[in-house]
């Protein structure tokens, strides 16, 4: 274990816990297929990613995309296991993973579930991203702790009250930030909620909200301050080849999408 505090320590990361692979709610039978071995533990860590406000896209939008520093990071954390265990056999996820990553962070303590469906760490609130390596060393080797009991928020009910769409009060189909990634032509009324609330990509309401999130803590982690956008334009998008755009959290859905939205804000 001491050799994982050393190896998160040096990345930035505060957070994180060992699992009995077993303990887990396996989602992705396929997932953990394709990696080609049967694990027997999962390292899952918080990765925080606030590096200060945005103006019309979401906070975990505003730095390259998080799915680097995730691959990356559990990347580094495998090396470094393996100058102990040259053997065994690991790979690093997040987003896409065979577990239940929000679950697996719960019974790791590692934070509460919020009625907005995200998971709220003590310190960083909800700006952070669950990242887990799966492994197939034993759990016991890497100091794994006895699951815990999943906690709620204290359901103040704040995220509930300001959410656009109503989706978290159980009144609409889908979320704003679903809205601003969705292909087509959007309708009258979809396109004045992004007017209203000045989103090109994503929605950070629920969370602007959370008394938790009062005074967010920046990241310690280097990656998320560095070539942020925290204005997207018509400009900084014609000057994202692409390349630079595929590196993006916002340009995973294409650059039509983020065009038509900037037309809707009337950034021309």
């Amino acid at each position: 274990m001491e050799l994982l505090y050393k190896s998160f320590a040096e990345l930035g990361i505060e957070y994180f816990a060992v699992l009995d692979y077993k303990n887990l709610i396996e989602t992705g039978e396929n997932i953990r297929k394709r990696a080609g071995f049967e694990p027997r533990s999962a390292i899952i860590f918080l990765l925080p990613y606030y590096g200060g406000e945005c103006e019309n896209i979401s906070r975990y939008a505003a730095s390259l995309d998080y799915h680097i520093a995730l691959r990356e990071i559990g990347e580094a954390v495998i090396g470094s296991l393996k100058e102990c265990f040259p053997e065994i056999h690991a790979h690093p996820f997040g987003d896409h993973s065979p577990i239940n990553e929000c679950h697996a962070a719960l019974i790791s303590g590692l934070g509460v579930a919020g009625d907005n469906g995200l998971l709220i760490n003590e310190k960083y609130g909800s700006y952070v991203f669950i990242g887990d390596i799966i492994t197939d060393i034993p759990a016991e080797l890497l100091g794994a702790i006895t699951p815990k009991a999943p906690k709620r928020c204290e359901g103040c009910g704040a995220c509930k009250r300001a959410c656009p769409t109503g989706i978290l009060r159980g009144e609409g189909e889908s979320c704003l930030s679903e809205i601003t990634q969705r292909k087509g032509t959007l309708s009258d009324d979809e396109a004045a909620l992004m007017r209203k609330y000045n989103t090109a990509w994503g929605c950070d309401v629920c969370q602007q909200v959370c008394p938790h999130n009062r005074s967010p803590r920046h990241t310690p982690v280097k990656f998320f301050h560095k070539e942020r956008i925290s204005r997207l334009t018509r400009e900084k998008l014609n000057g994202l080849d692409k390349e630079s755009l595929r590196a993006r959290a916002f340009g995973w859905r294409g650059r039509a999408v983020l065009e038509r939205n900037l037309d809707i804000l009337g950034d021309k």
